[in-house]
C-alpha cells in the first residue's frame, strides 16, 4: 500500500462539517478543498487523498480497501453492513430514523406496506417490533408514497422534521439516533495504525469540545 492515506468522504452536508473538523484537528486543507468539483483531491502536504462519494458508497469504498479510511452515517454502516471497523463518532450530521405516515393512519392492518432507502433496517425494526409489513424500496422523494397511496408508513431520516410537515405526514415511531462516524479498512488498520491512530486522536480531541 502507498503511504498516502486514502480517505472517503459523502458530499453534502457530512463533508462540510468533517472539512470544518479536520481544520479544528489542525489538518492543512487548502480553501478551495471545500469548493472543488474534483472527485478526488489530492492534499501533498498531509499526504492525504480525499475521494468525494455518495453516502451509500462510502463503506463500501473502505471495505474493499480503494479508501483506508472514511466518514459514514450510522445509519449507512447499519443499512449495508460492511465490513469495516467503527473506530470514532464524529458527532456531526445528527439525525435520526423515523417512522412516519399520514395523521390517522391505521397500524392494525396486516402487512401494511413501507417504503424506504433502508430496507435492511425497516425490515429488522418491523422484525423485532412483531409487525409483519411489506418493504417497498425507493432511492428518493420517500415522503411522496404515503401520498400516492404507495405506502402506508416510510422509514426515513428527518433532520428537523419540516419536510414531514410541509408534505402532511406525522412521525409515528423512532428508531434510532444518527450521527456520522469514522470508519476503517481493517487490513489499513494493521499497516497503517500509527498514522491512523494519530487522526483519530487528534479529531477526538475536537469531537470531545463540541
Amino acid at each position: 500500500m502507498s503511504d498516502v492515506l486514502t480517505i472517503a468522504m459523502p458530499k453534502g452536508r457530512i463533508f462540510e462539517e468533517a472539512a470544518e473538523l479536520l481544520r479544528k484537528a489542525n489538518f492543512q486543507l487548502p480553501p478551495e478543498f471545500d469548493d472543488s468539483r474534483k472527485l478526488i483531491i489530492d492534499i501533498p502536504e498531509e499526504n492525504m487523498r480525499f475521494i468525494l462519494a455518495k453516502p451509500m458508497d462510502v463503506t463500501t469504498y473502505v471495505e474493499y480497501g480503494v479508501a483506508d479510511l472514511g466518514i459514514a452515517g450510522k445509519d449507512v454502516m447499519l443499512e449495508e453492513e460492511r465490513d469495516v471497523y467503527e473506530l470514532l463518532d464524529l458527532k456531526i450530521s445528527k439525525c435520526y430514523l423515523a417512522i412516519a405516515g399520514l395523521p390517522n393512519t391505521s397500524t392494525s392492518r396486516v402487512a401494511q406496506k413501507v417504503a424506504t432507502k433502508y430496507p435492511n433496517i425497516a425490515s429488522t425494526y418491523f422484525r423485532e417490533q412483531g409487525e409483519q409489513v411489506e418493504i417497498i424500496k425507493l432511492n428518493g422523494s420517500i415522503e411522496l408514497a404515503p401520498l400516492i397511496g404507495l405506502a402506508d408508513r416510510i422509514v426515513d431520516i428527518v433532520s428537523t422534521g419540516r419536510t414531514l410537515k410541509e408534505n402532511g405526514l406525522v412521525e409515528m415511531g423512532h428508531i434510532g439516533d444518527i450521527t456520522s462516524r469514522l470508519i476503517v479498512n481493517p487490513v489499513s488498520y494493521r499497516l497503517k495504525d500509527e498514522r491512523i491512530d494519530d487522526i483519530v486522536n487528534r479529531l477526538a480531541e475536537v469531537v470531545d469540545q463540541l
